[in-house]
């Protein structure tokens, strides 16, 4: 499995410039290359991330989580979430899940993984116990 330099790219420019506020990443089946699928800017919200995941098919997301800390100090976390909904194929579950550790490694800085079948498994509940 390889990465396109645009994922490492998008990944660092959301990293260090805060110009994107997700991006949601899949797996070319027949080159087995992992590419950018989808960009949110930097003003778009968690409801617009999860909106634009496939309901039947995998992908691998990571979302820059913004907060505010009961000291009154702005934090920003990384996820990394794999999206495998139990609607999507079979074989696609699989090469997602053997493929996950090499886009892992070329994303350097992630904070927290989630993994999720549903969007209940991901919802904002469940990030913000990870985050605080």
């Amino acid at each position: 499995m390889w990465v396109a330099d645009e994922c490492k790219n998008s990944f660092m420019e959301m990293k260090w410039k805060k110009v994107h506020r997700y991006i949601v990443f899949k797996i070319d089946e027949k080159s087995k290359l992992v590419t950018v699928d989808k960009v949110g800017g930097a003003g778009e919200s968690y409801d617009d991330f999860t909106a634009s995941l496939p309901t039947d098919d995998c992908r691998y997301a990571v979302f820059d989580f913004d907060f505010v800390t009961v000291d009154n100090c702005r934090k920003s976390k990384i996820f990394f979430i794999a999206w495998s909904p139990t609607a999507s194929r079979i074989r696609a579950k699989m090469l997602y899940a053997t493929s996950k550790d090499g886009l892992r490694r070329v994303l350097d800085g992630i904070h927290y993984e989630v993994q999720a079948t549903d969007p209940t498994e991901m919802g904002m509940d469940v990030i913000k116990h990870k985050a605080y």
